[in-house]
């Protein structure tokens, strides 16, 4: 069985374009199919094109419908979570993921030692410059200063076999970055390149600000070189402090201490005191982590699936 998660927020125009692109590509294939839509707090009608679609194909069609938004990666937990399949994937509802390199992709993964197969996007055309900036920016900086290699333009769009979906699974963490938890459980990965979409309808929910703060979130859960670069420069600035007091303290015996040099030296402090507030902050991001782990949240809530349906059918 190949199962299909799909994490959806807001995706009510998009959803018939998808599973009717979809389905002409998994009819050609000899594997059955089951969707797994996750609903993640959609304040749209993409519940109700939900349920619609599981009376339409109840024997294909399973749907979590979450009870306030959660986040992307707790729909993509979820979903991974309820996959009964041999064979998972993950795909966008927006159809920027091609569907029809599902059968290139199972082929790889059948006929090869290959555990998951990967997509990446060629360039980034069509998205704002300072996205794409920013957006190669991170990957360097995660790969230079991390122990878990990511890939740019890598997507969730990926297919993998039960045993890698497992170990994700393992992996119960409740601050979650699974573009690298994928690459932490390793396995054998390759990846598809292809030119990039444009979302078949509606509006991307990713606004920069979102995507920087889930850069940040990816860097601090798989490196702790902010730590690392935090100690440095206090060492660093601890160095030059002590130098600079040698230094006056010489100068005051030989020349005396004249009482000029004040703006300097509030500059000084300034620099200092945002220098310790921001290594402050990103010690204070470990530790905020750190507080929603011990509180062991779950990672989502469920108001309704597709056994609820049967129930009020019954």
């Amino acid at each position: 069985m190949l199962s299909i998660v799909v994490p959806c927020f807001n995706e009510q125009e998009s959803l018939p374009y998808f599973v009717k692109e979809v389905e002409e590509v998994t009819s050609t294939l000899a594997h059955s199919v089951e969707y797994i839509f996750v609903n993640d707090g959609s304040k749209d009608h993409t519940l109700e094109s939900l349920r619609e679609l599981y009376e339409k194909m109840p024997d294909r069609v399973r749907y979590i419908s979450f009870s306030k938004n959660f986040g992307k990666e707790s729909a993509l937990y979820a979903g991974l979570q309820a996959a009964r399949g041999d064979l998972i994937t993950l795909m966008d509802a927006d159809l920027q993921d091609p569907p029809e390199l599902l059968p290139q992709m199972i082929e790889r993964i059948e006929t090869s030692d290959v555990d998951c197969v990967g997509t990446r996007r060629q360039d980034r055309n069509g998205e704002p410059a300072i996205r794409s900036f920013f957006a190669r920016l991170f990957y360097k900086l995660v790969n230079k200063f991390g122990d878990t290699e990511m890939i740019d333009g890598a997507r969730d769009f990926r297919l993998m076999t039960r045993p890698m979906v497992d170990s994700i699974l393992a992996m119960s963490e409740y601050n979650r970055f699974s573009k690298g938890i994928f690459s932490w459980v390793g396995f054998n990965t390759e990846y598809i390149s292809y030119e990039n979409r444009e979302r078949v309808a509606g509006d991307t929910s990713w606004s920069f600000w979102s995507l920087f703060k889930y850069s940040i979130d990816g860097i601090v859960n798989f490196s702790d070189a902010p730590l690392t670069l935090a100690a440095l420069v206090g060492a660093f600035s601890c160095i030059v402090a002590v130098l600079a007091l040698i230094f006056i303290i010489i100068r005051a015996l030989l020349f005396g201490d004249p009482t000029s040099g004040w703006p300097s030296l509030v500059s000084i402090i300034l620099l200092m005191g945002g220098i310790q507030l921001l290594f402050l902050g990103i010690i204070g991001k470990y530790i905020g982590k750190i507080f929603l782990e011990t509180k062991k949240r779950p990672i989502y809530i469920v108001k309704e699936t597709e056994e609820d349906l049967k129930k009020e059918e019954k």
